[in-house]
């Protein structure tokens, strides 16, 4: 959204996502996609520089978004390491009885 101002003073915002044209005899004239207009008191170029800034500030904010998901993001897990089985093993003198 960028902010503008009406030929009445009153300041409005615009998603700048939906401007299909500006035009500028003599006032400035937003046109929207969906044939919508505004006359606004901003000439040309600072529409222009304000759609500008818009949009790289949604880039830049991405990017921050993005860093700092991976910066909160949990460690991978430490490897799991298989145990060893334990066996019980009976004395000899068990296993010559369990084998008579």
């Amino acid at each position: 959204m960028i902010l503008l101002t009406r030929l009445s003073g009153s300041p409005f915002v615009l998603n700048s996502d939906l401007i299909e044209r500006i035009d500028s005899a003599p006032d400035t004239i937003v046109t929207l996609v969906d044939g919508s207009k505004y006359v606004v008191s901003e000439n040309l170029s600072e529409v222009v520089t304000a759609v500008r800034r818009h949009r790289a500030e949604v880039i830049a904010l991405s990017e921050a978004v993005q860093i700092a998901a991976e910066a909160v993001q949990a460690p991978p897990p430490p490897p799991v390491h298989e145990r060893p089985s334990l066996s019980v093993v009976a004395p000899d003198e068990h296993r010559s009885e369990v084998n008579r």
